[in-house]
């Protein structure tokens, strides 16, 4: 499906399909340690918040405009000192998962935030058993950094956090 995906910036109009997507993984999975999904007004203002920082909010369609998945990029960390490092989200319609939509979006995300003179980019992955999220981040150049053991407690489990990062352009070879 990747050759039949385009990505572009998120319009408002996408939220709602962003909604969805985004409640249906907050209740059945552990990528997300939200337990509740949040309404369609509380994505739109994390959209904007990531457009007020001049960050990427990104979406995949399908040759006929259809949201089939969302990525965006935030900062790791609020305090000064990790200012070029961002973490990054990427969520995937459940009917189009393993169809290349993750790869096409972490593969702009990288790109965009790159152009922006980011150094790092950490995925907190959710679930250290969530194999298609880490294998993507791997397929991209990510590299495994550690896990944290049982930091959630979601449907009735403990869950594991898993840390991974990549350097963005010159990473830390040189001063920003």
């Amino acid at each position: 499906m990747s050759n039949l995906v385009a990505v572009r910036d998120a319009a408002q109009h996408d939220f709602r399909e962003i909604t969805r997507i985004y409640g249906h993984h907050t209740l059945t999975g552990l990528a997300s340690f939200e337990e509740e999904p949040p309404a369609e007004d509380e994505m739109l203002r994390r959209g904007a918040e990531a457009r007020e920082r001049g960050l990427p909010w990104l979406v995949a369609c399908t040759g006929g405009g259809a949201v089939v998945g969302y990525a965006y990029a935030m900062p790791y960390r609020l305090r000064s000192a990790y200012r070029y490092t961002l973490e990054d989200s990427i969520y995937v319609a459940p009917e189009d998962l393993r169809r290349g939509v993750g790869c096409a979006l972490l593969g702009q995300l990288i790109e965009r935030c790159t152009a922006l003179g980011y150094r790092q980019m950490v995925a907190v992955i959710g679930d250290s058993a969530n194999t298609a999220s880490i294998g993507l981040h791997q397929k991209l150049g990510f590299r495994p950094v550690g896990v944290l053991p049982s930091t959630g407690f979601k449907h009735r489990r403990w869950v594991d956090t898993v840390l991974m990062q990549r350097a963005l352009g010159e990473g830390d070879t040189t001063t920003p």
